[in-house]
């Protein structure tokens, strides 16, 4: 399984953001890494500001780049707005998905669940973290790892994770991905146009 293994506090301060959970580096640092941080600093280009918002709609979701360049592709391809698609297929990983409806506290703990075959997707086990939900499909805990520490641990805080294109059956453990999520319903501070000027280069 592909993924982004270096340092986070590093990466969420340079966006100013706690792309990967509650950070305290970013509150106490509000300025970026490395010993010029705090100095002036120079206005960006247009290619810089594009190239951060790919930078961070990337480790956000934890997708490497060519993954990222393939769901631009795809989305490129799709009708629609191709910004908007682009977040709706990001939003539609099976592992993004675990961690949106509470079954794991963040992306990176949601993998991990899918890749040690904890969830199944309409009944079946799915260890593929990248798998594009559709809607209607059904996301549970599969039985036995029902009772699983970090499972029942992170579902005790769902209440504040509440999503329109989701919903939640806790006596089942389970979730239904009712539809694709609208551009306004997505959290995420993500400037999506800017990734298409990115790739329209």
């Amino acid at each position: 399984m592909a993924r982004y293994t270096g340092p986070k506090a590093k990466v969420a301060r340079r966006f100013n953001d706690p792309i990967f959970g509650p950070s305290k580096a970013v509150q106490k640092k509000s300025y970026p890494p490395g010993q010029h941080g705090k100095g002036r600093r120079r206005k960006q280009s247009e290619y810089a500001l594009q190239l951060n918002a790919k930078q961070k709609a990337k480790y956000t979701y934890g997708v490497l780049e060519k993954q990222f360049s393939n769901l631009f592709n795809k989305a490129s391809r799709k009708g629609g707005i191709t910004g908007v698609v682009l977040l709706q297929l990001l939003e539609s990983r099976l592992d993004n998905t675990v961690f949106r409806l509470g079954i794991a506290p963040t992306r990176r703990g949601a993998r991990q669940l899918v890749l040690h075959k904890h969830i199944q997707v309409n009944g079946k086990i799915v260890n593929i973290s990248s798998y594009t939900l559709k809607p209607g499909d059904i996301i549970g805990v599969r039985e036995k790892s029902k009772s699983l520490e970090v499972i029942t641990d992170s579902l005790v805080g769902r209440a504040n994770r509440k999503f329109p294109w989701l919903e939640w059956d806790g006596t089942e453990m389970a979730g239904k991905f009712v539809s694709l999520p609208e551009r306004e319903d997505i959290p995420e501070n993500i400037q999506e146009q800017l990734i298409v000027e990115l790739y329209s280069k």
